[in-house]
């Protein structure tokens, strides 16, 4: 907790009256939404006590203060992962910081492959429920009583009035065709899976797979945040359709469903 507050009060000096309403972790090729945001504050990861620095290709690694649909937005522009060799603590740390300068809602995003038969390229998947296959979680240990209770319940982690909202906004925008809902399973990577797992990862029912997300979401349903999670399937991992991927061939397909993932988290927050 006292790290968590040195990194508040680190940021609530420099942010002056800004008032945050809502917080975006923006995934791997995922940060062209930045270009729609009127920017009143940036933020290097590595200025910030205590944050982790992003080491991943993409991953821009500032903390972005500024207004978007003319709410007032925190944006991550970048991510921290478990294969990173960062601890579940170090993961989550920003989401923890974002709620404790008064974020209200959680909108994550990410770069997945897509176990459903039926999904296709640059699809957005609309998480609504996910399966941990992480080896730990950032509430393993001493319940921080500050944040959360110690055996927070997980029946509705993505909540489903955003999930009703971004479902509606697609169809207003006219690309409902490429907006599912699907089951999120988390992996610590950083390898991608063999055929033999995609087959296990769908037989317990998961339609996307991915590296990150999950852990964030377990700390905002702790904090009592609730959160829209979307996956861009940048691959495909159905029998049939798989083929060797390469990080390119991933940022390729990002930047193709980049429009109008962005347009959508706009009209989003737009709507909350």
């Amino acid at each position: 907790m006292q790290h968590l507050r040195e990194a508040t009060a680190y940021l609530q000096a420099r942010l002056d009256d800004f008032q945050p309403e809502f917080g975006i972790i923006l995934g791997t090729g995922l940060g062209g939404l930045v270009q729609e945001i009127d920017v009143q504050h940036t933020f290097s990861y590595a200025d910030i006590p205590h944050f982790p620095v992003s080491t991943v290709e993409s991953h821009s690694g500032k903390l972005l203060a500024g207004t978007l649909a003319g709410r007032r937005v925190l944006v991550m522009q970048g991510r921290f992962h478990f294969y990173e060799g960062y601890s579940m603590e170090q993961v989550v740390f920003p989401v923890r910081v974002l709620k404790l300068l008064g974020i209200r809602k959680l909108f994550v995003s990410n770069a997945g492959g897509g176990l459903n038969p039926d999904y296709n390229y640059a699809d957005l998947m609309l998480i609504e429920d996910h399966i941990n296959l992480q080896p730990t979680n950032p509430l393993i240990g001493k319940n921080l009583d500050e944040l959360g209770p110690r055996f927070p319940d997980m029946l509705e982690p993505y909540d489903l009035g955003l999930l009703a909202l971004a479902e509606k906004a697609a169809q207003d925008l006219g690309f409902a065709d490429k907006v599912r809902r699907g089951v999120y399973a988390s992996l610590p990577g950083p390898m991608l899976e063999t055929p033999a797992e995609y087959r296990y990862l769908r037989t317990i029912g998961a339609d996307g797979v991915g590296m990150s997300t999950v852990p964030e979401v377990i700390a905002a349903v702790h904090m009592q945040l609730p959160v829209l999670a979307i996956s861009v399937i940048t691959d495909l991992c159905a029998p049939g359709k798989l083929k060797r991927v390469q990080l390119a061939d991933i940022l390729r397909v990002a930047a193709d469903a980049e429009p109008r993932l962005t347009v959508l988290l706009k009209a989003v927050v737009e709507q909350c």
